[in-house]
């Protein structure tokens, strides 16, 4: 053989090294894209998202053996693409739906992204997630919860979060239980925006209530990003409804406590469903104004020295806020999708797709409350679950519901301000 045979051959073993999918170099690099609200009216939301998946990379990438049992966290790198490094790359979806399409069909054809995360807002994830499955691109959602994002008959989406049918026996069950405490629960207000989040998950509950018989469902909707909502205001205190459901992102929701406060309207029992409310600037803006909100979350920090309060410290120290449910969605929805990238042992869409087809991480591999994840065949975790967190004492979640997660007692009525 040659000199130049030997080059020749040489080169096209680089080139495929290079190239091919999994190729199990050290020095290899596997890119994620992330979609997030960078700028718009739920910015904080993505500025606290790309920090939790800021830790999240230094989880993978570094050796951290004291996490335990969290996938990823005990090597250095990606084990099965010869310890490989995860790089996320980020992308502002500026809280519209076309520009999240534009993001993804970017950070597929340019950046060469292995998988998607994102997109938070529900109607963003719609229209991204379908380029991802244009091009054959797994793409995993772990905060989007309307329904019908798992009813499109996708091959390549993937949902990790709990979702409106959960959400509705979550709260059945628990308003039951509040009522044999005491609390009226028959007339429940519906109050939520028209974007594809607010809207799904109104119907879904809505719908919900009806087959459980709770007849007493009034809807209220209204345009997001409102800069006024006295009409709203004004009609809940007309119906005057046992619960105030919220689903609302963050500037709504401090919009409603402001003007709860200048109405001076007080629902007897507040629910939020999540979103704004979980938000670290929604608790800094409008805490003191709402105090005894109850809200659905999958977070709790857990004991010191457990895996989730490992995990809780590192991101105070990233952030500078206390970690919430909506920023460990995303980190678990993350660790869910890099583990499965690591068990497929490469960077080729279709193993990667059926590394998560196979997911089957149990309750001690999660740093959420969930009973694991697990996909059927629409791509939706059938073991997500919630439980129901209260704002008291000041500024802080606890975690009220069921009894034997709880830290406290609920505390009822509504108090607000």
């Amino acid at each position: 053989m040659t000199s130049k045979q030997v080059t020749g051959l040489l080169c096209a073993a680089a080139m495929s090294l290079a190239l091919v999918p999994g190729a199990k170099a050290q020095d290899k690099v596997v890119k994620i894209g992330a979609i997030l609200p960078m700028s718009g009216g739920t910015a904080s939301i993505g500025a606290h998202a790309k920090a939790a998946l800021e830790v999240a990379m230094d989880i993978i990438n570094n050796a951290h053996p004291e996490l335990g049992s969290l996938p990823l966290a005990k090597n250095a790198g990606l084990a099965g693409l010869g310890g490989a490094k995860v790089e996320v790359v980020f992308a502002d979806n500026q809280g519209s739906p076309a520009t999240g399409q534009n993001q993804a069909l970017r950070l597929i054809t340019e950046e060469k992204v292995a998988a998607i995360l994102g997109a938070y807002q529900s109607g963003i994830t719609l229209t991204s997630s379908a380029i991802a499955e244009k091009y054959g691109i797994p793409f995993l959602t772990p905060e989007s919860v309307a329904a019908n994002l798992t009813e499109r008959g996708f091959k390549w989406f993937f949902r990790t979060t709990p979702i409106a049918p959960d959400f509705v026996r979550i709260y059945d069950e628990f308003l039951t239980d509040m009522k044999a405490a005491g609390a009226k629960t028959d007339s429940i207000a519906l109050v939520h925006d028209n974007t594809e989040y607010g809207t799904s998950v109104a119907n879904t509950i809505a719908s919900g209530f009806k087959a459980k018989e709770r007849n007493g469902v009034i809807d209220i909707a209204y345009p997001v990003n409102a800069t006024d909502v006295q009409a709203q205001v004004l009609q809940l205190k007309e119906k005057k409804p046992d619960v105030v459901l919220m689903i609302s992102y963050t500037s709504d929701a401090i919009l409603f406590a402001k003007t709860m406060q200048s109405l001076d309207y007080k629902p007897p029992l507040l629910l939020a469903d999540d979103a704004g409310y979980s938000d670290p600037s929604f608790i800094k803006a409008v805490g003191k104004l709402s105090q005894g909100v109850f809200n659905r979350s999958s977070w709790a920090v857990g004991p010191s020295g457990s895996p989730s309060a490992i995990v809780a410290d590192m991101y105070k120290k990233k952030s500078g806020e206390e970690m919430d449910d909506t920023v460990g969605r995303q980190m678990q929805g993350f660790f869910a999708l890099v583990d499965a990238i690591d068990r497929a042992g490469s960077t080729d869409p279709a193993k990667i797709q059926a590394a998560l087809k196979a997911t089957d991480l149990k309750p001690e591999q999660l740093i959420m409350g969930y009973k694991g994840v697990k996909f059927d065949d629409k791509g939706q975790n059938i073991l997500a679950s919630a439980y129901i967190i209260q704002l008291q004492d000041g500024e802080n979640y606890v975690s009220v519901w069921p009894k034997a997660n709880a830290q406290k007692a609920p505390m009822l009525p509504y108090k607000g301000w």
